[in-house]
């Protein structure tokens, strides 16, 4: 999967909400910061941000405050060992939202970073509530999500604030989606994935995927007992999960229908209690544990065989312990596994939580290709779920359809001055492409200048109005034919200031959408409700009055043809705009009221522009929405800023 990541967004002078992972442990006595890993693995992300000319402001959780403002879990400790580590102040704020934090926040200068007090003071953040997610997406222009051990929750401060303003991935996030994404979509031959930990039943979604893609299965860790004793082998007080007997039985028949090499320690390390310095002894699958004793770590004939089954193996994946690695007696099986993974030849994926405990223990955490930083949020992965804080930040290269940038220039530019825009932006943009097309709408008298001006580019070119007679007495009136003989491609159609000032009804519209279409000339049909109708919840109903009007007997085949172009008019003109999730809900209702008026095809097939008061600053949130194809843009298109939003639409139709 491909995501956004922060060095695909222009920063300078930006205003960026970044989710970092603070959650780090804290001295009791000093109250200082004991372990500063997870701080500096933030850092380049951070410092990127900073050095592009960003406001930063950070947000983290610690610990598990359960909603309540508790001190001891206070972020303060770690916005003093933030500053020592930039080697700038970082301000620390008295709480996550409210008015002294906006306030902290419009003050903010470039090149400055700001920390917001703990998450989890607030019972909002867990529950993502979207009130909250508001508050604090008002307070920037970009999210950056670089926090990969929550992206399994759907929070807050990592996908609520998504819906607001765009996220995008940190560089921490980004090296998480590679590495695992690599893994478990395609990973190279062969691929042998090494699993322990305590119980099965915590890894069953894991296997069950894996199961699918992988070569070679070692199991290792308590878990292992489980199918000991499913195989008939005693087991004496290891940790067996008798409720899961069936499961292991069944997991080992798949692996063998599927052709898996799934390998079952042949030795374990025993001991009577599990602590350090106590009598422990080996024993083989075929001896058991007697009673009284308990399986501690895999044996040094496991470990061998472990080695031989992943000497080929190109790619790897770890995922928990293979005893209790953390008392010295049970952490050889472990140890000899994290060395052998370091010096191998392969791609080697380090699972989070205990897997990435024991590997930083071993000191061997930059011999191997990653080391997860999320626990859960890792075996998630490994499923194959789509975690919410993965699928909230914007895709690139995921778009369906064409994208388009329409610039509607209204009644602005002389002739001599449609002629030398037009030339600045052909040069701007480079011309259209396979991939985003870019549409210039001048006035009516400039239309032949402007299609002289991109003629041989891709560019196209677009009337903003026509009469829908061929010819007649329709003083001051331009006709399709006179439109296409000019070599026009497009025609605006239902512009609400066509509808507003010049009166222009559904029915009118609708004999208009048929005579371009008979001419040849694509439509960009305009609809979108004023204020009054969306703050009485009347959006879907207007919309839906107006396509089913305008599209009266017009059949599936030119409807593929037309583009649609969803306005809200209380946006036009007025700088106020559609939230991302306003326009993507919007426009998902257009696609799918086009699905139940014609079919699934159809609907996939039309392209959908947002317009509204689009800018540079503003349009990223926008075209990152899945059902949004473009945007019809007019002030911005005047200028030559027009350019960065087919920059911006190139970056996420890649």
């Amino acid at each position: 999967m491909e995501k956004l990541t922060i060095k695909d967004v222009d920063l300078k002078g930006k205003k960026v909400l970044m989710r970092v992972d603070f959650n780090v442990p804290l001295d009791k006595e000093t109250g200082k910061v004991s372990d500063d890993t997870r701080i500096r693995a933030a850092l380049p992300t951070i410092k990127y941000a900073l050095d592009q000319g960003a406001k930063v402001i950070l947000m983290s959780h610690l610990g598990r405050p359960k909603g309540q403002k508790i001190p001891e879990y206070s972020l303060k400790p770690v916005a003093e060992r933030l500053s020592e580590l930039l080697g700038i102040e970082v301000k620390m704020a008295p709480d996550l939202v409210g008015p002294e934090v906006k306030k902290m926040v419009e003050e903010l200068k470039d090149g400055e970073v700001l920390l917001l007090e703990n998450t989890r003071f607030h019972p909002g953040e867990t529950k993502n509530d979207p009130e909250l997610a508001k508050e604090l997406a008002s307070y920037a222009d970009i999210h950056v999500n670089d926090a990969f051990g929550t992206a399994h929750r759907a929070h807050a401060s990592n996908v609520g604030v998504a819906q607001y303003i765009p996220s995008v991935a940190g560089f921490l996030m980004e090296k998480e989606i590679s590495a695992l994404g690599k893994v478990v979509e395609n990973p190279e031959k062969p691929f042998a994935v090494i699993m322990g930990g305590a119980k099965v039943s915590d890894k069953i979604g894991v296997i069950e995927n894996l199961l699918e893609k992988a070569d070679t299965f070692l199991i290792g860790g308590a878990m292992m007992f489980t199918f000991w004793k499913a195989l008939g082998y005693k087991t004496g007080n290891s940790l067996v999960e008798d409720d899961k007997l069936d499961l292991a039985k069944e997991l080992l028949e798949k692996a063998k229908n599927k052709g898996v090499d799934f390998v079952v320690p042949v030795d374990a390390v025993i001991a009577q209690e599990m602590k350090a310095g106590v009598e422990k002894k080996v024993v083989t699958m075929e001896e058991g544990v007697p009673e009284g004793w308990m399986g501690l770590d895999i044996g040094p004939k496991t470990i061998e065989l472990f080695k031989d089954k992943l000497k080929n193996a190109k790619t790897v994946v770890w995922n928990g312990p293979m005893g209790v690695f953390e008392i010295d007696d049970f952490a050889k099986g472990t140890e000899e596994i994290a060395k052998y993974l370091a010096q191998l030849d392969a791609m080697v994926v380090v699972g989070g939580g205990d897997s990435a405990a024991a590997i930083n223990k071993f000191g061997l955490e930059n011999e191997v290709t990653h080391v997860s930083t999320g626990g859960g949020a890792s075996l998630e992965f490994l499923e194959g779920k789509e975690l919410p804080g993965v699928k909230s930040i914007a895709d690139k290269g995921k778009k369906k359809r064409r994208l388009m940038i329409a610039g509607n220039w209204k009644m602005n530019k002389t002739n001599s001055e449609a002629e030398a825009f037009a030339r600045k932006i052909t040069q701007l943009t480079g011309g259209s492409d396979e991939k985003v097309e870019v549409t210039l709408c001048p006035p009516f008298t400039a239309l032949p200048v402007v299609v002289e001006v991109v003629r041989g580019t891709q560019i196209t070119v677009g009337a903003q109005n026509m009469y829908p007679e061929d010819s007649g007495a329709f003083t001051g009136e331009v006709s399709p034919l006179m439109l296409k003989d000019i070599d026009v491609d497009y025609v605006i159609i239902g512009h609400s200031e066509r509808r507003k000032y010049f009166k222009e009804d559904d029915e009118f519209i609708n004999r208009k959408l048929k005579a371009a279409l008979k001419h040849g000339l694509t439509p960009i049909l305009c609809v979108g409700e004023v204020l009054e109708e969306r703050e009485k919840n009347l959006t879907f109903c207007v919309l839906e009055n107006q396509l089913r009007r305008d599209l009266d007997e017009i059949e599936a085949n030119d409807v593929q043809k037309i583009v649609i172009a969803y306005e809200p008019v209380w946006a036009i003109g007025t700088g106020k705009v559609a939230t991302p999730a306003q326009a993507q809900e919007a426009i998902r209702f257009i696609r799918e009221l086009l699905a139940e008026m014609y079919s699934e095809e159809v609907s996939e097939k039309v392209r959908i522009l947002y317009g509204g008061s689009i800018n540079p600053d503003n349009f990223l949130g926008i075209i990152v929405q899945p059902d949004i194809d473009g945007g019809l843009v007019g002030g911005a298109s005047l200028k030559e800023s027009f350019a960065k939003l087919v920059e911006i639409a190139r970056k996420i139709a890649l």
